[in-house]
């Protein structure tokens, strides 16, 4: 790519810059407690493993990197985030670059990604596994498509580390390559690209960055793969046929609830000239009509043959995050006139710019007013900064992850447990005075929880404490609405 081509698109990566910084203010801005991937995130970085559980370690060996450098803050988990998502972005816009000769095309492909709910509101409002696996995607398509139209040793060993990092983030990213690898070998022109001598470096890099987590997996596969395959294949007692159909409904549903809203803002700026684009093809339309045609039918097939009867639609980010761009290759390859459209696709990239932040401020902000109280509502460090007074906790034991990555973020040093994880489990001999700390949903018992009790007995052999409740108003709470958490001390001194 010339110097010229990089400053044609620059003004791209410049808004979109502004926009993540915009994002981590609006985070830091909006409360201080953490959700329920941020909570995992804070909590798990108290020891480095080749892994963790049900999700790969990518995401989690680099938050706990950056957290040696940072400590652990809300800013960090904030900071890694956006920034991710920002190189994301940035190679999509570079990929697009390499397949678009239309600038505009190239700035609606790029920034057609916010059209994406999945990618620019579920990804923003919490997930971090799901923004591991954008990333290494997008590492992996721009090294891809580079080694079919500019192959060198480079692009190959960026496609690699793609594949690496991406089975290191979720393990159906396997189905992207795989696709990719597939759709490639059916065209007898870019064939000789999948016979290359430096697909061995492919693959020896993805098998580099991935062997310290494959031997883990090797003894823990049952633990990594049990509540996946749990909520994939969840259909109750339903008989085969009803499982396939849910199956299939439910990939439709998620192709719709991806796709949905990119088509229709395509639609919306391109008019009637969509519908002719569509009939219109080339040979990147054609090779990535074959790669989502693969990478559907292998959903499918865990469908029919998987017992798989619940299909989410942030499983699809490995593969329909190509759409905005598909959908420009058809443009082009149509010769649609490109000037009016993307005026309108730019008022389309405002209103989402400033409305998505506004979205997730006030989701949490309007408690005040509607006393709907979110997670990011609830207040945590209130809660620790009062129990501390009554004594300084030498270890902590919460009554799940959620609670025990928020307690963790406001104290550093002090080993924070979590009774729904049993992979923790350091030495807690003479730390003294150990905190319990729990959360009592509305209407429910200040009791010790059963499994905190049985946690006590079957670890320390203590009997369960005299407990004790708190409550501490809401983040933007309305009134005096607060929240109540149990606690109790064992030896808390006098």
């Amino acid at each position: 790519m010339t110097e010229t081509s990089l400053r044609d698109i620059r003004w791209i990566f410049v808004l979109l810059a502004a926009y993540f910084v915009l994002q981590i203010g609006v985070r830091l801005a909006t409360s201080h407690s953490l959700d329920l991937d941020e909570a995992e995130q804070a909590f798990r970085s108290q020891w480095l493993a080749a892994g963790y559980g049900p999700q790969p370690p990518f995401y989690n060996w680099l938050q706990y990197t950056v957290f040696q450098f940072t400590g652990v803050s809300l800013a960090a988990l904030s900071l890694v985030k956006n920034l991710l998502l920002f190189s994301s972005y940035l190679l999509y816009g570079l990929t697009a670059r390499l397949v678009l000769r239309d600038k505009a095309l190239v700035a609606i492909a790029t920034l057609g990604l916010l059209t994406i709910p999945q990618m620019v509101f579920e990804m923003q409002r919490d997930l971090t596994h799901t923004v591991a696996v954008f990333f290494s995607a997008s590492i992996f398509f721009y090294g891809f498509i580079r080694s079919l139209k500019q192959p060198s040793l480079a692009s190959y060993l960026v496609a690699g580390i793609g594949i690496g990092f991406g089975l290191l983030a979720k393990y159906n990213f396997a189905i992207l390559p795989a696709a990719a690898l597939i759709a490639a070998l059916a065209d007898q022109r870019l064939r000789p690209r999948i016979f290359d001598w430096r697909l061995v470096l492919t693959a020896v890099v993805a098998l580099v960055i991935t062997l310290p987590h494959l031997f883990w997996l090797k003894d823990n596969l049952d633990f990594a793969t049990a509540r996946t395959l749990e909520k994939m294949t969840a259909s109750g007692h339903a008989s085969y046929p009803m499982q396939v159909a849910m199956g299939i409904s439910s990939l439709a549903l998620a192709v719709i609830s991806f796709a949905g809203l990119t088509v229709a803002v395509f639609a919306m700026v391109f008019g009637k000239r969509l519908r002719q684009a569509f009939t219109a093809g080339s040979e990147w339309t054609r090779l990535v009509e074959r790669m989502m045609l693969v990478f559907l039918t292998g959903i499918l097939f865990l469908v029919v043959f998987g017992g798989a009867a619940g299909i989410k639609d942030r499983w699809l980010v490995p593969m329909l995050f190509i759409l905005p761009l598909y959908l420009c290759l058809k443009v082009e390859a149509a010769g649609v006139e490109t000037g009016k459209a993307f005026r309108r696709f730019m008022l389309v990239v405002a209103v989402i710019m400033i409305g998505v932040p506004a979205i997730l401020y006030g989701s949490v902000a309007t408690a005040r007013f509607t006393g709907h109280y979110e997670r990011l509502n609830r207040p945590y460090a209130a809660m620790l900064e009062n129990l501390r007074q009554q004594a300084e906790p030498a270890a902590i034991l919460t009554g799940d992850s959620l609670l025990a990555g928020n307690v963790r973020q406001d104290i550093a040093g002090v080993p924070v447990l979590s009774v729904d994880y049993p992979g923790f489990h350091p030495d807690l001999t003479g730390r003294r005075p150990l905190l319990l700390v729990w959360l009592i949903p509305k209407g429910g018992s200040e009791a010790l929880p059963p499994d905190m009790a049985q946690w006590l007995q079957t670890n320390l052999g203590a009997s369960a404490p005299e407990t004790s409740a708190i409550d501490v108003p809401y983040f933007y709470g309305r009134g005096s609405d607060s929240y109540r958490f149990g606690y109790a001390w064992i030896n808390q001194p006098a």
